[in-house]
């Protein structure tokens, strides 16, 4: 059953129940724009907790070469990135619900004026048509009255003696004259009456009932659309969840990756001495007599400086503050305990390792860009990259001889210079929400990017996509979730990484993207 036929005589509850509807849908909006407003709030104070918590300054690098201290920090990334889809969710609500809703209901609005105008004017021309039926039926009894009156004239003007039949013809032609006309008002009633009566059943059987079931459609309409709505409430979110669902299990993971012994041990690395314990304090018999000069004085001495090297060994210094009895530092590091003297020298010389290849990268460079150069001269003149390329020599052979000179002490010092072969500590966490590609060391890097492309080098580890990856920047590559990659350039500081997929596709992607499976 249908609104014009069971509701044809309801207009006031019908425009009532579909204002209501509209009602309904912007009150909807408003609940899904104030819980995206929530989520938003939510997003940016868990921002603001990440940040507060995120990583920086040398003592925390130092920290983090505990596994409890790094995986804290893993935490906090794991939870920028929930927070990140809590903002993704907050944004999806407000496009695909609120967006879409206002503008549905501006057109359902727009569509149910229209409709009740019809009714309006169709109601207005229904009574202008009974006001003209009352004015022909009034006309009709007017003119009906005045041939009664000329009737009883004409019956005065018989029965009067004294009328002749002059008078008596003039009155009984001034009653033809008025019942004419009044019949001619008959005429025009009934067919006036006819006419209201035709659209009185038109009104009620066709044009009304008509608008009403269009205002039912629309309602249907805007039920289904508000149905929708709050399947994508759900929806929305739902979509998220295995995102979500991954950040939380990363924290999980991150929970098993600690190892209590490993940081044991890496504290001890960090703070030996390698000093050994002071010996026993011997016994002095003041009873023997009393001992020459000499050798009291150097008792003397000897006490005075144990007991300084233990005061020493438990004195506690202030944070940023040097004792004032430790020697100033030194190029050779020989002012620290011979332990932590080798694992600084050590330290130095493979950052010169690492200063020494990019020094060699950059000349590999210049040097395809000079034969470049020379084979086409349109291109560059091959002399402008003398310069550059005797400064990186330069560089390369002062670090080579500073190479040399902290191995001597090295050697000297007892340890063996070592290089780490570990791919997976070459790549740390990026907490930047949006990392740039990496750009080239120097401005010549631009000239010779048409002609630079990727070495035919064999992979240095393996990594697993983490998330996916659209790779729509310049020199990017895509990847999905769970596929397995092939590192083929590390990490140097801006956050990207090169691999190869098994497509053959060779690009960059995030560091903070990927993780190092072997």
């Amino acid at each position: 059953m249908d609104w014009g036929t069971a509701l044809w005589d309801q207009h006031d509850a019908i425009e009532k129940h579909t204002q209501s509807g509209l009602d309904l849908v912007e009150r909807y909006v408003k609940f899904v724009k104030e819980r995206s407003d929530i989520e938003q709030n939510y997003a940016k104070q868990l921002r603001g907790l990440c940040k507060k918590y995120a990583r920086r300054g040398s003592k925390e690098d130092q920290e983090t070469k505990f596994t409890n201290h790094r995986a804290f920090q893993e935490v906090v990334n794991e939870l920028n990135n929930y927070a990140g889809q809590r903002e993704q969710l907050a944004e999806n609500m407000s496009l695909n619900i609120c967006v879409e809703l206002t503008k549905y209901m501006l057109e359902l609005k727009l569509e149910r004026k229209t409709l009740l105008s019809d009714v309006k004017k169709a109601q207005q021309n229904l009574e202008t048509s009974f006001k003209q039926l009352e004015m022909t039926k009034k006309r009709f009894e007017k003119e009906w009255k005045e041939v009664e009156k000329a009737n009883q004239q004409v019956e005065r003007v018989e029965q009067d003696p004294t009328s002749s039949k002059l008078d008596v013809d003039k009155a009984k032609q001034s009653a033809h004259i008025r019942v004419h006309a009044a019949d001619e008002c008959k005429n025009e009633y009934a067919a006036q009456l006819q006419k209201y009566n035709k659209e009185q059943n038109n009104h009620y059987h066709a044009e009304i009932p008509g608008i009403y079931n269009k205002l039912q459609e629309v309602d249907k309409k805007r039920i289904k659309k508000l149905a929708e709505g709050y399947g994508l409430f759900a929806d929305t979110e739902r979509k998220i969840l295995p995102t979500i669902s991954m950040c939380l299990d990363n924290i999980t993971t991150t929970s098993t990756n600690t190892n209590e012994r490993q940081d044991s041990m890496t504290f001890i690395d960090q703070h030996k001495s390698g000093l050994a314990p002071p010996v026993d304090v011997e016994f002095e018999d003041y009873s023997q007599g009393i001992r020459s000069g000499s050798v009291e004085n150097q008792s003397n001495h000897f006490n005075h400086s144990k007991s300084r090297n233990i005061k020493l060994l438990f004195k506690k210094n202030k944070a940023g503050t040097q004792d004032k009895h430790m020697p100033p530092p030194v190029e050779d590091f020989s002012h620290l305990p011979p332990d932590q003297r080798k694992k600084r020298l050590q330290e130095r010389i493979d950052e010169i390792k690492r200063e020494m290849q990019k020094e060699m990268d950059k000349s590999a460079a210049l040097s395809r860009m000079r034969g470049v150069y020379e084979q086409n001269s349109q291109l560059g003149d091959p002399s402008s990259l003398e310069p550059q390329i005797n400064q990186i020599s330069h560089n390369i052979s002062k670090l080579k001889g500073d190479q040399q000179r902290y191995e001597a002490w090295l050697s000297e010092a007892g340890g063996i210079s070592t290089v780490s072969n570990n791919p997976s500590s070459l790549y740390l966490p990026v907490t930047e929400s949006s990392p740039v590609l990496p750009e080239p060391v120097d401005d010549i890097y631009d000239e010779f990017e048409e002609f630079e492309d990727f070495e035919d080098d064999v992979p240095i580890a393996q990594c697993l996509a983490l998330y996916s990856f659209d790779g729509s920047s310049e020199g990017a590559v895509s990847m999905q979730a769970g596929e397995k990659l092939k590192v083929m350039d590390e990490d140097h500081g801006d956050g990207w990484v090169r691999v190869k997929r098994d497509s053959g596709d060779e690009g960059y992607v995030p560091a903070s993207y990927i993780k190092i499976i072997q």
